[in-house]
């Protein structure tokens, strides 16, 4: 395996397992309300950047799509009482964020409490809070949620969390936002095609290629499958496209490259969903930033064939 592969699979792979936390339970308890959610938020967001600051990192912004598709998946897993990085319907976090609209790189962590006893509304910041703190104290190997958190790549985070009765839920949603892609069909028939357009945003960063996976369309689990915390990552089915080599060049295995850089950042490239069978391609720009570090996924573009 060639560097270039090696540093891209670890990437892929860098999702966190999810905490889990159990308090003693007597009685029953119907579901009640939340603190109010902007004031969480911030307080969360304003611990992350703390934790990042401390290791010379930038800050992240409140991003509020982020923050809508966590809360999503937040009240879902608190009514149905599971905790996993899939949803009932079978989809993951990157498939959420983008057919919620958004096309950015994301990174998901999520965290559980369940209680013997009804959780009162007051109790919930201290218990979020605390949640939080044991993914960012994680220590190596078993630190996928800190790493996370202290990526460099992020730029915005959104958080999502529910009180349902017994059990609490947290969902944190990290956004690396680099790119900006132009309007484009979420859906295609098998074996179309379309042309994907768009621009590198800061002139600091460049785009080295373009991955594009493929895997089924999901289907609903057993809630006992989902009950089982497990890391999740893009499939392992992906087609490699390369930027246009100039004339008389290309590349090792004899091809010219797709992908046409047309200046300031812009580009496009065709995106063909080869497979005959329905299912879900996931498109990931990959770029790298001035100190020509490895490169990292700046989009989850997700396209339904069916």
């Amino acid at each position: 395996m060639d560097r270039r592969t090696f540093l891209k699979e670890a990437a892929l792979s860098a999702a966190a397992l999810p905490v889990v936390g159990t308090m003693s339970r007597a009685g029953a308890a119907a579901a009640s309300t939340t603190p109010e959610f902007p004031a969480m938020a911030n307080h969360l967001l304003n611990q992350v950047n703390i934790e990042r600051a401390e290791a010379g990192l930038t800050s992240l912004k409140l991003d509020s799509l982020a923050c809508r598709v966590a809360a999503q998946h937040a009240i879902e897993m608190a009514r149905n009482d599971f905790l996993s990085h899939w949803g009932l319907d079978g989809r993951k976090p990157y498939h959420r964020y983008s057919f919620a609209g958004g096309v950015e790189a994301i990174q998901e962590n999520a965290g559980s409490l369940n209680s013997n006893t009804p959780i009162i509304p007051d109790e919930v910041p201290i218990h979020l809070m605390a949640m939080h703190r044991s993914m960012y104290e994680e220590t190596p190997p078993n630190d996928g949620h800190r790493q996370t958190i202290l990526n460099p790549a992020h730029t915005h985070v959104g958080f999502g969390f529910a009180n349902y009765g017994f059990c609490v839920r947290l969902c944190e949603l990290y956004v690396a936002r680099y790119v900006a892609i132009d309007p484009y069909a979420v859906t295609g028939a098998p074996q179309s095609r379309f042309v994907l357009s768009g621009r590198v945003l800061e002139s600091a960063f460049s785009l080295e290629n373009i991955d594009v996976f493929f895997e089924p369309l999901p289907a609903p689990p057993e809630i006992s499958w989902l009950r089982i915390p497990r890391p999740y990552s893009l499939p392992e089915e992906r087609e490699t496209l390369m930027p246009k080599l100039r004339r008389n060049y290309s590349y090792e295995d004899g091809s010219k490259g797709t992908i046409e850089l047309e200046g300031r950042g812009k580009f496009q490239v065709p995106i063909v969903l080869s497979r005959k069978q329905p299912g879900i391609y996931t498109i990931v720009v990959w770029i790298s930033g001035p100190a020509k570090d490895a490169p990292f996924p700046a989009t989850h573009i997700c396209v339904r064939a069916e």
